[in-house]
């Protein structure tokens, strides 16, 4: 039986805590950065977010979720509850407010989000049924089979349409990236 990361993970497999960090450190860390104000506090808090995920990773159920969904979602209530903490405390709200955003990260949240607007107009003119699907998959965080149940589509359907999908969307977001005359390589 294949264990996902995160069982394996709840099982104390070292190399497991590893490849979690590899692979989800980049999602805790831009969710940290989006709630709080600054580099240190957000370290903080994604370190928070590992030790917490490390002691309930048992809880990981991949019928109810992807383990994608179940981390940026343990991590966002964790910085839900950060927030809030802070707020609470005597003169922190004056404070918070007056910290600048370091302007590299400004630019790069500028660039991110001009990407998401363009890659989410890209997935607009796909096909309904390609739109639904990515949606379900991507921003549900849904398992091909749960998709398929869902729609009462075969499995074959579903990841058909999701990777074709895909590759229109990641096509569009190079082409938008390339320099005029450029060509794309595939």
């Amino acid at each position: 039986m294949n264990l996902s990361l995160l069982q394996r993970v709840a099982s104390g497999d070292q190399k497991a805590v590893e490849e979690c960090l590899d692979k989800y450190g980049n999602l805790v860390w831009s969710l940290a950065r989006r709630f709080t104000s600054n580099r240190a506090d957000a370290e903080d808090a994604v370190q928070e977010i590992f030790i917490e995920l490390w002691s309930h990773a048992a809880r990981f159920d991949a019928e109810k979720a992807s383990e994608t969904t179940f981390i940026a979602m343990l991590a966002r209530r964790r910085l839900i509850d950060r927030l809030r903490k802070t707020k609470r405390e005597p003169g922190t709200e004056e404070l918070d407010a007056s910290l600048p955003l370091e302007q590299e990260d400004s630019v790069e949240a500028i660039e991110t989000q001009q990407q998401a607007a363009r890659a989410n107009r890209l997935i607009k003119a796909l096909k309904p049924e390609q739109q639904q699907i990515i949606r379900l998959a991507v921003y549900g965080g849904y398992t091909h089979q749960t998709i398929s149940e869902k729609l009462g589509m075969p499995l074959g359907t579903v990841k058909t349409h999701l990777r074709r999908g895909l590759m229109r969307v990641r096509e569009g977001m190079q082409a938008s990236t390339m320099a005029p005359g450029e060509e794309a390589s595939t």
